[in-house]
Parts: structure tokens; C-alpha cells; sequence
């Protein structure tokens, strides 16, 4: 029987803080109305819509007129990517780097088949992208570059700044899938040369099904939708109010806090990676440094990342595997393929992720429990025998 729960897989989703439920529930039954109708109701809610943006925008360093709701990160990509292909006549030259999320990877594929062309950088052992590879894969056709801001496996920051400059330089849009970063480091949209960033509100405590797409003023883009002129016909339907309140809530409360959330995660993640390995034949992935905050990725040599994963299931502890993607692929993921790590490592691969409400004693009880849990895998494992 489990004692306690230890939730370190908070890069996949976080719990909804209390402050932003307590913000949502009227929006279900007080305040229902439509914000596209006239009536007194209808105005009262588009009232509140109209402050969740502000306060987006705000929490952003952007203006309110270019923030736009969505249903999360993946539409928020589609919607900038796609968006941006279909505005562009006789096709076009996109780049992007072999690490990003199956929500841009995905859409550039399809893009292909449409004749698109597409360049996927490559990375180093710390899975960073080199501004100046950037540079020299630019042509005459390449129309927009998409670069995550920060990896959701293994942490990693990209130097977004460098190659949002690049992309200002030479006239190309610059769109950055920041997910994983809104929320936990500082965003200045204002003193960036950033023209779409796409963010998901469960990513900082916030509910899910809710996003948002930042278009920087006086870009323009194709709708990929028709049906009404909700979210300046960019996204048109009904707004889901009570998610957009909740990001907006959440977002703020989230940005108020990162100085001192950035400094506590980090000492977490350090006591976490530094006790990790300890273990014989354990290797970090990612770059030790520049990462975010609360990430921490480990292979565990000889034994399988998902053997891992249920062993610390059974003790409580939560954490995701970085060694195969969604689909249920024996293939290792594409991340740490992307930075040259063997195929046999890869697939021992966790990723712990910290978030609000972890804390020391959640760090100590993982590393009390890691080394056992481990130790029991090798024992059972042939590869680990016949090394």
C-alpha cells in the first residue's frame, strides 16, 4: 500500500490551484451568458473575457489584441504554422529543429506532403540548436522558422533571442512553441523579436483545453477555420469562458511567483540529479545548465525507463518516460535519438518534473526509494549481466 504520492510529472500537467477554480466556478452557473450576445448578461461575461486577455497580455509583456484563445498548445502551433503556409503562394521553405513536440513535427510532415519544403537542424549532445546553423539553412523560400523555446523531454532552453533576431534580420516570421516555459521563466514579448508564441494553460496549474496563440500586431496569416468572428475570426466559435478565466487566473499567479518558484525548483533539480547520480551507470540527459527549472532526465543503463517508471508507481512516486513516444513505438524518442545517444541508453530514459508543491521531502523520499527499485531491475536484466 502506497503511503504517500510524490507528483513529479508536472511537464505533462500540473493540479489546478484552488485560487483558479475558485475563479472559474461562476462562469458555470452565476455568470452563463454568451459574450457575443447584447444583453446585459452576454455584456457582463465579455467583461471578464475582455480582462482575461488583459491579464494574459500582461502577464506576457503583450497587448491584448494579440493574444488569442485556443484549446491548447497543439491548436496554437497548427493555427500559427498552418496559418502561416496557407498565406503563402506556390509554397515555401520552413525550418525547424529535429527535437520539436509531435504538435509542430506533425504539422511540418503534412506541410511536406502539401510541397512545402522543410528543414529539420539538427542538435548537439545537449540537444541546443546552434543560431548559426539556423542562419545558414535560411534561402530565399523560407517564410518562417518554428523553435521551441525550452525541450518537454530533456529541459533544454534554446537561444530563442539569437534566432528571433536572425529570423527579424531577413525578414522571416518567427514562431516558438513555449509550453514548457510560460509560466516558470520570465516572457517579455514586448523586447522580443518573437512573432508567434503558443502556450497551454495546464502547463502552470491552470485548466485543461485551454491555450493560447500570441501574434505579434501587423502579421498576417490565413484562418484555418470559418464559422464567426469569435477571436477576430482567427479561432471563431463560442469561447469556453470558464478555461479562459481559469489561464488567466492561473498565468497570473504563476508569473507573480517566479522568482522565488525558478529559485526553489532549481535547488530541487540539483538535489534531485546530484543523488541520481550517485547510481552507478546513471547519465543525465540534457544540457546541465540550461534547463528548466523542475526537469530533470536520466537514463538508467541496462534496464527499461518504463520498468523503472511502474516501480515507482508502486512506491507513489509519478514520474513519465522519455524512451518512447505516445504512439507505443519500440523506437526510442526522437529527443534523445537527436543528440546521439545510443539506442540501448534511450530506452532507460525518466523524466522527473518538479513543479509547485513538490519540496525536500519529496526529493529525499525519491532518492531513498530510486536506488532499490534499480538495483532489483539489474538484477533480473541479461543485458545488465552480460555487459
Amino acid at each position: 500500500m502506497q503511503s504517500r504520492l510524490v507528483y513529479m510529472d508536472h511537464g505533462a500537467t500540473t493540479p489546478v490551484r484552488k485560487e483558479v477554480v475558485d475563479s472559474m466556478l461562476p462562469f458555470f452557473h452565476d455568470q452563463y451568458g454568451n459574450p457575443s450576445s447584447l444583453h446585459a448578461p452576454g455584456r457582463k461575461v465579455r467583461q471578464a473575457l475582455d480582462e482575461a486577455r488583459e491579464t494574459t497580455a500582461r502577464a506576457l509583456g503583450a497587448d491584448p489584441e494579440e493574444i488569442y484563445f485556443t484549446s491548447g498548445g497543439t491548436e496554437s502551433n497548427n493555427i500559427a504554422l498552418r496559418g502561416a503556409a496557407k498565406k503563402q503562394k506556390g509554397g515555401g521553405h520552413i525550418i525547424t529543429s529535429s527535437i520539436e513536440h509531435h504538435a509542430v513535427l506533425d504539422v511540418c510532415r503534412d506541410l511536406e506532403n502539401e510541397g512545402f519544403k522543410v528543414t529539420y537542424l539538427p542538435v548537439d549532445h545537449y540537444g541546443c540548436i546552434e543560431p548559426e546553423m539556423v542562419k545558414e539553412a535560411i534561402n530565399k523560400d523560407t517564410f518562417i522558422i518554428s523553435i521551441m523555446a525550452a525541450n518537454n523531454e530533456i529541459g533544454t532552453l534554446q537561444p530563442i533571442s539569437e534566432i528571433a533576431l536572425l529570423a527579424r534580420e531577413h525578414g522571416i516570421l518567427f514562431h516558438t512553441d513555449a509550453v514548457q516555459v510560460v509560466g516558470q521563466l520570465p516572457v517579455d514579448l514586448h523586447s522580443s523579436n518573437i512573432d508567434f508564441l503558443s502556450l497551454s494553460a495546464h502547463k502552470f496549474n491552470g485548466p485543461k483545453g485551454i491555450g493560447a496563440l500570441f501574434m505579434r500586431k501587423g502579421v498576417e496569416i490565413n484562418s484555418l477555420y470559418r464559422g464567426g468572428s469569435q477571436e477576430r475570426k482567427l479561432r471563431p466559435g463560442t469561447e469556453n469562458v470558464p478555461g479562459i478565466i481559469g489561464l488567466g487566473r492561473a498565468l497570473e499567479l504563476a508569473v507573480s511567483d517566479i522568482p522565488h518558484k525558478k529559485k526553489r525548483l532549481e535547488s530541487l533539480r540539483d538535489s534531485l540529479i546530484a543523488g541520481l547520480l550517485q547510481i552507478d551507470d546513471v547519465v543525465l540527459n540534457g544540457h546541465p545548465r540550461q534547463r528548466l527549472p523542475g526537469n530533470i532526465n536520466v537514463s538508467f543503463k541496462y534496464i527499461e525507463g518504463e520498468s523503472v517508471l511502474l516501480g515507482l508507481d508502486m512506491e507513489g512516486i509519478a514520474a513519465s518516460s522519455g524512451s518512447a513516444c505516445s504512439s507505443g513505438s519500440l523506437e526510442p524518442s526522437h529527443v534523445l535519438s537527436a543528440t546521439g545517444l545510443d539506442h540501448s541508453i534511450a530506452h532507460g530514459s525518466v523524466r522527473f518534473s518538479l513543479g509547485w508543491g513538490n519540496c525536500k521531502e519529496d526529493v529525499d523520499f525519491v532518492l531513498q526509494k530510486a536506488p532499490l527499485i534499480v538495483e532489483r531491475l539489474r538484477n533480473i536484466s541479461p543485458t545488465y549481466h552480460s555487459r
